[in-house]
């Protein structure tokens, strides 16, 4: 073997272990180091958690974002979590990937403790991460869209009096970005699946209201992005067009992009020529925001 050809063979050695060492996950750490609260064992899927992607040094913007995948609260999709938090990276945004708690082994309120606890993290964690508390946000896919605007609708200051220095921040986001999702709980466009995992079977008339996140947005509530296709075949466009009417009702900004064609759960759409342009609308819309420079 020539000088030439050995020194060619370690370029490509070293390249392929850097482009492995790139895409290593980083490690979960759970929301709850001493138990997650209502926690109902010590499996998996009792301990809520999340993997923080931060963005690379020389294109952050201090900006975060805690993402929720879909599965109908019933699973977690991955290209809904890991390859959304790359994007985000690319962007110069940290990404928060959740890990929430599922049904029916687990129902409301878990799922939206483990929400506002991420969010909660990333702000109580602010300084250590060079994340800006006052840009950070939330993002969900399909069922992960729904728990993401009950995050939006339904958040506190904290509490100065907690033991806990994570409880004493705010658990509000932002901004809120919504993509195909679940929206209402009522009649006639539930998503079936995600209320009976989400609520049980027979929910009160009182928390279906109460998880009907187009019922409960208020002025509050952070600028909102919606993405949705007009012939979803899973989620009905109408929860969209409903959280958007609420948001104008209630004078929040919002941003609502309907595509003609695309199946549910698309993500971020890579292999659909028309539909992978909706990531570059979300870009456009989050440098307004001053998410993105």
């Amino acid at each position: 073997m020539t000088k030439h050809t050995l020194l060619l063979a370690l370029m490509m050695i070293l390249t392929s272990t850097l482009a492995l060492a790139q895409n290593v996950e980083p490690s979960a750490q759970p929301l709850w180091p001493g138990g997650a609260p209502g926690a109902k064992g010590e499996l998996p899927e009792d301990i809520p958690s999340f993997q923080y992607y931060p963005a690379p040094a020389d294109k952050a913007t201090g900006a975060a974002i805690v993402v929720c995948p879909g599965g109908g609260y019933r699973g977690l999709a991955r290209h809904e979590g890991y390859d959304i938090a790359l994007w985000l990276n690319s962007l110069g945004v940290s990404a928060v990937v959740l890990k929430y708690r599922l049904g029916p082994k687990y129902q409301h309120p878990s799922m939206l403790h483990d929400v506002q606890r991420a969010i909660r993290t990333t702000r109580a964690r602010s300084a250590e991460w060079k994340v800006d508390p006052q840009r950070i946000g939330v993002m969900g896919f399909s069922a992960g869209g729904h728990l993401s605007s009950t995050a939006a609708t339904h958040f506190d200051a904290g509490r100065p009096e907690a033991p806990d220095p994570i409880d004493r921040v705010s658990s509000r986001p932002d901004v809120a970005i919504l993509c195909y999702p679940v929206i209402t709980m009522t009649d006639p466009f539930v998503h079936a699946g995600s209320r009976r995992n989400l609520l049980g079977e027979n929910p009160s008339p009182e928390l279906i209201k109460l998880l009907s996140s187009e019922q409960q947005v208020t002025a509050q509530t952070p600028p909102t992005f919606i993405f949705f296709t007009e012939d979803d075949k899973a989620v009905p466009l109408e929860n969209g067009l409903m959280m958007a009417a609420a948001l104008r009702n209630a004078k929040v900004p919002y941003e609502m992009h309907i595509y003609e064609t695309g199946r549910h759960g698309v993500g971020l759409a890579k292999d659909n020529p028309w539909l992978k342009t909706w990531p570059a609308l979300l870009e456009n819309w989050l440098r307004k925001r001053e998410f993105v420079k």
